[in-house]
């Protein structure tokens, strides 16, 4: 616990271990310490449990979090023991002696964290507990479920929003890595929060690479990329349970460290591969798209879909598991359209219309960001309403840039045609105009009247769809997809349309992923020795498994990079390394100097702890 006179940076520092505080942190901690409500969009790794954690350790009171995710509760729960901090979660996966156990501590003042499914927090019994117990805040996360426009949209997200009702002078934060503009004006309106502070930190991962490869033969493609990258961790993604029985076993045979997992697994299946995943004795599991694995490991360096995503919200989410520690990692894509009829298979099976239609837009934009010959990133990006000025140049595009051609002719008759039908309808109707089709409904609104009808019949319907969805990633148009997805102009699509800006547009292309480079070093931004790192990650390992606890909870890669490049000779320099806190250095310090100063006497010294050390 934090002493009493102490600050929210002294927190950071002497019980996380972090010199600074990232961006918008600061100001988020400080206001809810204040008692202020506040809205967080924040991309995956960039801080957002600190943002809740530490206020929460500030106030008086039990801070309670609400997540959808069992085994998610459960990495953090653990991670914030490692760190002396007070903490439990309380779900279905506990046993009667040990829930009761749970609920005592809660009674006796002796948390200051508590994280609980939403439907269990707001059942009768438990509210009518909290009525005895002074809550520091509700920390809402994975925000987004709570928007029928959200990816992950979960009906007992909605009873939510009475918590700002029933406990009116308790602060309240909400946090999601995955909102657009429409679900994020969802969120505020469901929860209450329009009182609220907005904190944006953007959507960009730059250390992440971004590829999409055709699918052709899938099961050559996932190998051959998969080669050389056995003391990787990594998340392979698929469409069905079949499908990820069938990876399984090609890379078991293949003789890769893998595992399935979802859910048509027991429990305990389940929990028995997360457990080998997070301790390092598992290298790849295999998973359904459909199943939120709730994985909070730092080190994870790749993610691949094996199938297409149905939305681009679950994509951004499922690749951000991939490089949370902020070193270079890498999502890859397989394309292939037959995975498209397959998702529109389960969408249709929906019986909710407008939510039929929501997924239907969702998974149009994702194939178009799958089709897209421009930055992956900025079309990523784009989607978020993130403009990025230049292209990334850390994906397959940039990396490898098609051949480009002049679009501006075309891309000014897709946007005259988007003015003349008033901006009023989407893109197959647009399409439609453009190509002079014949088909009722738009002879009935009299459109094969207007300017734009049939000047541009000479191109397929695939070019046109490809013209407009390259408008709309760049900003030239938007989509309402709160409005039936149709089209609507934006100020910079004006000096296109007066002939003052021209427009390149990437001509279709098969894709390959290059293998990655043998003996690449993890980061770019440290010099650091090699062997050095493996050592530690042998230490930290031994350890982990001494405490019986995932390795990243003893130290992330980051922070054993930092100690085998700037090689720390005492406690004070190993405070100064990120992800060394007063609590680790007390339980792990002794140890890991030791290794470094073994390691620097000469290359026959070798580095032994003993399990009980």
């Amino acid at each position: 616990m934090p002493a009493n006179n102490s600050t929210p940076l002294d927190s950071l520092r002497t019980i996380f271990g972090y010199s600074d505080f990232r961006l918008h942190q600061e100001e988020i901690i400080t206001g809810l310490i204040r008692g202020e409500d506040a809205f967080v969009l924040m991309p995956t790794g960039g801080g957002k449990s600190l943002c809740y954690q530490i206020p929460a350790l500030h106030r008086p009171g039990v801070g309670i979090v609400i997540s959808p995710l069992i085994s998610l509760m459960k990495d953090q729960v653990d991670a914030l023991k490692e760190n002396g901090v007070r903490a439990a979660f309380y779900n279905s996966s506990l046993k009667a002696a040990k829930a009761r156990e749970v609920l005592a501590r809660l009674h006796g003042g002796e948390l200051d964290l508590l994280y609980i499914a939403p439907e269990r927090l707001m059942s009768g019994d438990f509210l009518e507990r909290l009525n005895d117990i002074p809550v520091a805040l509700f920390a809402i996360d994975e925000a987004h479920c709570v928007s029928q426009w959200g990816h992950d949209f979960r009906p007992e997200y909605r009873e939510l929003g009475r918590l700002r009702t029933i406990f009116p002078k308790t602060p309240l934060i909400a946090l999601t890595a995955t909102a657009e503009s429409q679900t994020k004006t969802d969120i505020i309106e469901r929860l209450n929060l329009q009182k609220s502070r907005c904190f944006i930190a953007g959507f960009d991962r730059p250390n992440i690479r971004y590829i999409v490869m055709d699918k052709q033969k899938p099961k050559e493609q996932l190998l051959t990329f998969l080669k050389g990258r056995h003391e990787e961790a990594g998340i392979v993604y698929c469409l069905s349970r079949k499908r990820v029985e069938q990876v399984t076993a090609q890379l078991a045979q293949a003789g890769i460290s893998a595992a399935a997992y979802h859910a048509g697994l027991s429990g305990d299946e389940r929990r028995q591969v997360q457990e080998d995943f997070l301790h390092d004795n598992l290298r790849v599991v295999v998973a359904t798209v459909a199943f939120g694995m709730g994985i909070d490991k730092p080190d994870v360096r790749f993610v691949v879909h094996h199938d297409l995503p149905k939305t681009i919200e679950s994509y951004y989410q499922e690749t951000g598991r991939a490089g949370r520690d902020g070193l270079p990692a890498e999502a890859v894509l397989l394309f292939g359209y037959g995975d498209i009829a397959v998702v529109r298979g389960l969408i249709e099976k929906g019986r909710n219309p407008d939510q039929k239609r929501i997924e239907s837009h969702k998974l149009n934009a994702m194939v178009a960001f799958a089709e897209s010959q421009s930055c992956r990133r900025r079309a990523l990006l784009g989607y978020f309403g993130e403009p990025l000025a230049e292209p990334c140049g850390n994906c397959d595009i940039c990396l490898n840039p098609p051949e480009l051609h002049d679009v501006t002719v075309e891309a000014r008759k897709a946007l005259s045609c988007v003015y003349r039908v008033g901006e009023r309808f989407g893109i197959g109707h647009v399409i439609d105009v453009l190509r002079g089709s014949r088909n009722e409904r738009l002879l009935k609104l009299g459109h094969d009247r207007l300017s734009t009808y049939g000047i541009g019949r000479e191109q397929p319907k695939e070019f046109w769809a490809a013209v407009l969805h390259h408008l709309i990633q760049h900003g030239y148009l938007l989509q309402d997809v709160a409005n039936y997805s149709v089209l609507q102009l934006t100020g910079t699509a004006r000096p296109v349309l007066r002939g003052e800006k021209r427009l390149s547009m990437a001509r279709p292309r098969v894709r390959t992923a290059s293998a990655k480079k043998k003996g690449a070093k993890v980061t770019a931004d440290l010099s650091y020795d090699q062997e050095l790192f493996e050592k530690l990650r042998l230490l930290r390992k031994e350890l982990a498994d001494a405490a019986d606890v995932p390795p990243f909870v003893v130290f992330g890669d980051k922070t054993l990079v930092e100690m085998a490049a700037l090689l720390p000779k005492d406690d004070t320099e190993l405070l100064n390394i990120n992800g060394v806190g007063a609590n680790k250095l007390e339980k792990y310090g002794a140890e890991f100097l030791k290794a470094i100063r073994e390691f620097q006497k000469g290359p026959e010294q070798t580095l032994s702890v003993t399990a009980s050390s």
